[in-house]
């Protein structure tokens, strides 16, 4: 099994974070390529732009943007194609940069993940 976990982009980077993927759609603001040591950038597995809009990191929209997101990952099997392409890795840090670590898509993409991951 894959030990999948998330951090934020600004967290200092490790060796034991394994292999490290970015799954914002935008770069993260004010921190070099070199300072974030991304092994890959999935735009990908992201919510798509209209949906990021739509929440704007709004904590009231939480329990609905949770399942928009999970909607959009189910209709175009993006994340079950990420799954199948990184399953070997030992371990994978999903990394991004929202400052509300309660809400943000990174923990929905986590558990969506977490159940390929059997």
């Amino acid at each position: 099994m894959t030990n999948l976990v998330i951090k934020r982009v600004y967290a200092e980077a490790l060796p034991t974070d394994g292999f490290r993927i970015l799954v914002d759609r935008l770069w993260p603001r004010g921190i070099s390529k070199e300072r974030a040591k991304i092994d890959e950038w999935n735009k990908e597995v992201a919510p798509s732009t209209e949906l990021r809009k739509w929440f704007n990191h709004n904590p009231e929209k939480w329990h609905e943007f949770s399942k928009k997101y999970i909607a959009e990952l189910q209709a175009n099997n993006i994340a079950e194609t990420f799954w199948e392409a990184h399953k070997k890795q030992e371990k994978i840090t999903l990394v991004y940069a929202a400052k509300d670590e309660e809400h943000c898509h990174p923990l929905v993409l986590l558990s969506f993940l977490k159940s390929f991951n059997k």
